[in-house]
């Protein structure tokens, strides 16, 4: 699958493409219809199907004090536009010099000349250009003044509001995996380089996989369900995970510690995907190692029952 970035020509195999155009960064179900039409439309008329997104956030390049909100690597959206029959990535690099582009501009000398869109898919509220003064009125107006067809796709509902990233994100945050999941259409997934760490879990004998959380959303802190799947090895494996800053232990430290249950391999080193299918408990203090270890023990039994 090629990745394009919007500040070079669109290779000549992939002009006169569609293009499903927004930030897509969760890729959940309201992101998916709009791909979907995207991809639909160029089967139709034997054209390429391409699906873009931002990077960095525009919310990072206006704001860049937000704390970390991210759902998807540019990696994972990849391999989802990918499953969803797209040929390309296309990465608008977000700075100050697409922030100050035009809507017009951006309609004429980047969509159209430089990156040869055919057609556009953008959902029905896709806002674009400087001071956000680019809408689907402009995109269907404009665009077929300089050769560009537009549609829009309205949003999915689920129960009485839209599916949307500010949905899965509040989910998250209060460990609702199931909410989360049910929008997304699969788990929630930190991926990550297992690196090594004091070796605590392994002294008590929960050996853990520790991975920084990076920049992406922080779920609610606890112990999780979890499956982890070795990217090198396509492994899936189970277990229970700990997000958060281990209160037990001095000093805190934000980490992603997921435990797999009767796996005695290497990881250290590796890429690895920790999918959080079901929240357990919060994070708390024990009185005694001893006191942590059995409640250790309790968390991975009842992540056993659920992931059976």
């Amino acid at each position: 699958m090629r990745w394009l970035d919007h500040r070079e020509p669109a290779p000549a195999p992939l002009r006169g493409a569609i293009i499903a155009l927004g930030n897509f960064d969760g890729f959940h179900r309201g992101h998916q219809a709009v791909a979907g039409e995207a991809i639909r439309w160029a089967r139709e008329e034997g054209r390429p199907a391409i699906v873009a997104t931002f990077d960095p956030h525009p919310v990072r390049h206006f704001r860049p004090d937000t704390p970390p909100f991210r759902l998807t690597t540019l990696e994972q959206r990849q391999e989802l536009y990918i499953a969803a029959g797209a040929a390309a990535m296309l990465v608008f690099h977000f700075d100050a010099d697409l922030a100050g582009t035009e809507a017009s501009d951006f309609i004429s000398d980047i969509l159209v000349d430089r990156l040869g869109a055919h057609g556009i898919v953008t959902g029905e509220d896709f806002t674009f250009g400087k001071g956000a003064k680019g809408n689907v009125d402009l995109l269907s107006g404009y665009g077929a003044m300089v050769g560009l067809s537009h549609r829009a796709v309205a949003p999915v509902a689920d129960g009485d509001a839209p599916v949307s990233s500010s949905r899965v994100r509040e989910a998250l945050r209060q460990g609702d995996c199931a909410t989360a999941t049910e929008l997304l259409t699969r788990p929630f997934a930190i991926r990550g380089i297992v690196q090594h760490g004091d070796k605590r879990g392994r002294e008590i004998g929960y050996p853990t996989a520790n991975l920084d959380i990076e920049s992406y959303l922080r779920p609610r802190y606890g112990i999780y369900a979890v499956t982890g799947k070795i990217l090198s090895t396509g492994e899936v494996l189970k277990g229970a995970a700990n997000i958060g800053v281990r209160p037990q232990f001095e000093p805190p430290k934000e980490l992603l510690e997921p435990h797999f249950f009767d796996f005695s391999g290497d990881l250290y080193g590796q890429e690895i995907e920790v999918a959080f299918h079901h929240f357990l408990r919060g994070e708390a203090k024990f009185d005694s190692l001893d006191d942590l270890v059995a409640q250790m023990e309790r968390d991975c039994e009842r992540a056993r029952e659920l992931l059976a």
